[in-house]
């Protein structure tokens, strides 16, 4: 009989598998979330650099205050509603639904005025919608 004690190798963890995965999670977590902080945003609207111009030959210029009064081909809309609104786009709108509106809205107006010249833009069918800016020199001035 043998009464010997076998000698029992030492269970062993293999760890690089184990790793392989842990890198395969960090990988895919690192490039599917996205690490935004609206609190740190600190926006100064509208500037930007353009090349050249465009000239529009059927446009239609709608300037927003800061104060949110509209005015429509330098001419001032009486009301601040989508309604009125679009009813002065479409009167100006000289070649109708192919006329490309341009808004040109102060640097300080509120968001929703804007948001109100597009929505009658809409709802009058005039889908071609371009902002103005100025560039980055002239607002250094």
């Amino acid at each position: 009989m043998n009464f010997r004690r076998r000698q029992t190798e030492a269970p062993e963890i293999n760890l690089i598998p184990f790793i392989d995965v842990l890198l395969v999670v960090l990988i895919f977590l690192m490039l599917s979330t996205t690490y935004s902080k609206f609190t740190e945003l600190q926006l100064k609207l509208p500037v930007a650099d353009a090349d050249a111009q465009r000239d529009y030959p059927k446009e239609v210029l709608v300037t927003v205050s800061s104060e949110g009064a509209y005015t429509v081909n330098r001419v001032a809309v009486p009301g601040r509603s989508p309604e009125e609104l679009g009813a002065a786009l479409l009167q100006s709108a000289k070649a109708g639904k192919d006329s490309v509106v341009i808004i040109s809205a102060d640097a300080s107006a509120r968001h929703q005025a804007v948001i109100t010249v597009m929505e009658a833009a809409r709802r009058t069918g005039l889908n071609q919608i371009t902002f103005a800016t100025q560039s980055a020199n002239a607002a250094a001035k």
